[in-house]
């Protein structure tokens, strides 16, 4: 994802511009890159009067809902008093020229926010090139991904595969960061989907055999197996994951060492995680003291949602940044 600071008015153009190009880049039409442009503009004026410091992330999103651009705005502002005033189609206290929440989500294809007073507010917006009927459908997974200030390389990289009785999924963290980083995670994604039908512990032994000729890394491998209620991992190194359960947060297990280089033993751990919990896996880039628990019901939300305020809250500065999030099942 691309990540623009907003903390003033020139910002926005920016952002505007980002968006825009993203679309462009997969086919939209003038008409569909003109929805794009109101709502990313919409979005980022909000945070330069009511939400500074804030950040606008924008990516390309492709999952069992469809494809198309992913807007995601996070601010550490005031936040909201009464959110359902805010979200009333046409409302807006600054004038704008989108009318406000409500028309950000009218133009969105999927929409969601959490905003809570003292700790900022964070909103996800979905638009796709063909406006599809509209759907209630949550999906399975949701993340945020983006490098280092200053580098256009990111060296971390995720993947989701999902299977008959559940999913599996990786995240891969290169050591260090930049372009030598990128290459050491994204060779352990072609390796992944090589080996992806094999237990965690097998994927993980493949993936560290053959990053040998790279600089190597953190990488975690987990399957969640939806009959069995329980989930498997397998890391090297600090990817970190957890199973959020209602107000429970129960921590995994990744070994120490670093994938193609230094790995002592590769073993599996497994955890119960039933249908409707949520997975997290997430590189160095965050905390690990990382939590939702100051954002009540958050766990319902949009995966990548969830995934947007833990990296609002917790994303450390000197470090390419990935939170994953997985539900058990999004039927």
């Amino acid at each position: 994802m691309e990540r623009i600071t907003v903390t003033e008015a020139s910002q926005v153009a920016e952002a505007r511009r980002r968006a825009v190009a993203n679309a462009q880049a997969i086919g939209f039409d003038a008409t569909a890159a003109g929805r794009v442009a109101l709502v990313v503009t919409e979005l980022a004026t909000n945070v330069v009067k009511y939400g500074v410091p804030g950040e606008v992330l924008v990516g390309i999103y492709e999952d069992e809902t469809g494809s198309g651009v992913e807007i995601l705005v996070l601010d550490k502002g005031a936040g909201f008093l009464d959110l359902g005033l805010a979200l009333r189609d046409g409302h807006s206290t600054g004038g704008s020229a989108g009318e406000g929440l409500g028309a950000v989500r009218r133009l969105s294809d999927a929409f969601d926010i959490v905003s809570r007073p003292g700790l900022g507010t964070a909103v996800l917006a979905r638009l796709s090139g063909d406006r599809p009927a509209a759907s209630d459908a949550m999906p399975a997974f949701g993340a945020v991904t983006v490098p280092l200030k200053g580098e256009t390389a990111n060296g971390d990289a995720y993947a989701v595969r999902e299977r008959a009785d559940g999913w599996t999924v990786v995240v891969a963290d290169g050591l260090g960061h930049g372009p030598e980083a990128a290459k050491a995670s994204e060779e352990a994604l072609r390796l992944f989907r090589r080996h992806q039908d094999e237990p965690p512990a097998a994927i993980l032994a493949a993936i560290h055999a053959g990053l040998s000729h790279t600089r190597g890394g953190a990488v975690s491998v987990a399957r969640y197996a939806r009959n069995q209620a329980t989930i498997a991992l397998a890391g090297i190194g600090n990817v970190l994951g957890a199973v959020v359960s209602g107000t429970a947060t129960k921590r995994t297990v990744s070994l120490a060492g670093t994938a193609g280089h230094a790995a002592r033993r590769i073993r599996e751990f497994e955890y119960p995680m039933q249908a409707r919990d949520l997975f997290v896996l997430c590189s160095d880039g965050i905390a690990t003291g990382w939590s939702i628990d100051a954002h009540p019901g958050l766990a319902a939300a949009h995966p990548t949602l969830v995934a947007g305020v833990i990296f609002r809250d917790f994303a450390r500065a000197r470090d390419d940044a990935t939170v994953l999030v997985v539900r058990g099942d999004a039927a």
